[in-house]
C-alpha cells in the first residue's frame, strides 16, 4: 500500500496498512515504513509520557531505536467507519519477549495519522531521544 491511489478505507485496507507498517518496521525498510505515515502523524507512549509530532521525527525515532528487536503480529482489528485499528504484537529482544497493544488512526487516504503504543509496564525513557520527543 505505498501508492496513495491504491489505498482504500475499508476494514481490510486498514488491516493491510497496519500489517505493512509492522512488517516494514521489522524489516527496517524505512522508505516503505514512511509511506504508511501521514505527514502530521502523532506518536504517543503513555508509559513514558512521550509524544512525537511529524513523520520525519517519528521515522528518525524508529531508525535510531536501539537493539535488535523483532516482532510478530498476533492480531489486528479495524473499524473502517471510524478509521481506526488496533494490533496486538509480540516483540523479542534477545531472550526477552513482551506483548504490546497499539492503536492507530487514519486519514481519508488510509495513511496513519496517530499511533499510541501500550507496553506491559511503565518505564523511564532511555536517554538520547530528547531531540525527538516532548514529555507530557
Amino acid at each position: 500500500m505505498t501508492d496513495e491511489t491504491s489505498r482504500s478505507i475499508t476494514t481490510a485496507g486498514l488491516r493491510a496498512a497496519v500489517e505493512t507498517y509492522w512488517t516494514t518496521a521489522d524489516a527496517r525498510d524505512w522508505d516503505a515504513f514512511a509511506a504508511t505515515l501521514a505527514e502530521g502523524v502523532v506518536y504517543e507512549l503513555p508509559q513514558t509520557r512521550e509524544r512525537i509530532h511529524g513523520k520525519d521525527r517519528y521515522l528518525r525515532f524508529n531508525q535510531e531505536y536501539p537493539g535488535d528487536w523483532h516482532m510478530r503480529i498476533e492480531r489486528i482489528v479495524a473499524d473502517a467507519e471510524g478509521r481506526q485499528a488496533a494490533a496486538r504484537t509480540e516483540f523479542t529482544v534477545g531472550e526477552e519477549e513482551m506483548h504490546a497493544i497499539h492503536f492507530f488512526t487514519f486519514d481519508e487516504r488510509g495513511l496513519i495519522t496517530g499511533v499510541t503504543d501500550f507496553w506491559p509496564e511503565s518505564y523511564e525513557p532511555p536517554a538520547g531521544r530528547e531531540h525527538l520527543v516532548e514529555r507530557y
